[in-house]
């Protein structure tokens, strides 16, 4: 007697199947446990995660007040995870199988039955912060896209794009700290965006050639006359040199709308935007020092200047006149 397939079974089992080997291609302690940490725990196991896996993460958090360093701790491990869920998996269809179940964990969280350590330090940092879905879940619309989405048509689409990969950090931040208003939102959505195409332009080769992804709009690209041939030699043209001159002036003016939030939030708080800020505009400057040649090495900030950041951010705690207010700073 034939059995009929059941097309819904059939899909459960295909993604069951896709999330088990998706995890396995993770660390193993990113795997949802069968009983949750306690609060304690799951807290440990974020500020492990946040201080092993982002340098930045210790000199941002020196300027934090203690109590709200567990909340931070929390925003960036569910922004770790997400991330390396769309990228760390090497396959696609893994990757977006991974991401609905992360989603499901969203969901269960602001449902009260939170499970993986993120979730369950993440639940307290929403009621303490009243943090509404909407910041995560556009994260992961955002890696999801990765997955199917490699070309951009114009700036309006990059911009999209950065509305969900980068704005939702920024506002996630500001309601830790106890800001939602829609101009303090505004303005944070110009420099995580400006954040965004810094880290796309300073990152074009390697986008390209390890994850076959564009984000330099398609209309410049025509307009200069530069092709992904181009892009795929690794030789940066003149052409190539002149629209990238462009995307990093465009770039810069995100930098500089976005400025006045330094002076609407707390010291603590300031002091990490303007250290965040500095950085994003060392990345387009070292952009600028190898004439805009991005393909043939990454342009990185050097050591030095990353102590020069940090120290100029310390010595702005004492001295807010040190802090990031012009075009020129």
């Amino acid at each position: 007697m034939s059995s009929v397939s059941n097309p819904v079974q059939d899909r459960e089992v295909l993604q069951g199947d896709l999330r088990q080997k998706g995890w396995a291609a993770l660390p193993a302690s990113y795997g949802i446990p069968s009983v949750a940490p306690s609060l304690d725990e799951a807290r440990a196991w974020c500020k492990h995660l946040a201080e092993t896996h982002y340098e930045n993460f210790h000199v941002a958090s020196w300027f934090l007040p203690k109590k709200l360093r567990p909340h931070f701790h929390a925003i960036y491990a569910y922004c770790r995870v997400s991330d390396d869920l769309g990228d760390e998996t090497g396959d696609r269809e893994q990757s977006l199988a991974l991401l609905d179940q992360w989603n499901e964990e969203l969901d269960a969280c602001y449902a009260g039955m939170a499970r993986h350590p993120v979730f369950v330090a993440l639940a307290e940092t929403i009621k303490a912060c009243g943090i509404p879905k909407e910041p995560f879940a556009d994260l992961l619309v955002a890696f999801k896209q990765d997955q199917t989405v490699t070309r951009f048509r114009d700036m309006e689409e990059v911009l999209a794009y950065c509305r969900y990969s980068a704005n939702p950090v920024g506002r996630l931040v500001l309601y830790a700290c106890g800001y939602s208003d829609t101009e303090r939102f505004r303005l944070s959505d110009l420099t995580c965006s400006a954040l965004q195409l810094a880290n796309f332009w300073q990152d074009v080769a390697s986008d390209y050639r390890q994850r076959d992804r564009i984000y330099i709009p398609q209309d410049a690209m025509q307009r200069f006359g530069v092709t992904e041939e181009t892009i795929a030699a690794g030789v940066a043209t003149p052409e190539f040199k002149a629209l990238l001159r462009e995307q990093v002036d465009y770039a810069r003016s995100l930098f500089e709308g976005g400025i006045p939030l330094i002076g609407m939030v707390d010291n603590e708080l300031a002091l990490d935007l303007d250290l965040f800020s500095r950085g994003g505009l060392e990345i387009l400057r070292a952009i600028e020092q190898r004439d805009y040649d991005v393909l043939s090495a990454r342009p990185d900030i050097s050591k030095t200047t990353k102590i020069g950041l940090a120290l100029r951010a310390v010595s702005g705690k004492f001295l807010p006149g040190l802090r990031l207010k012009s075009k020129a700073a």
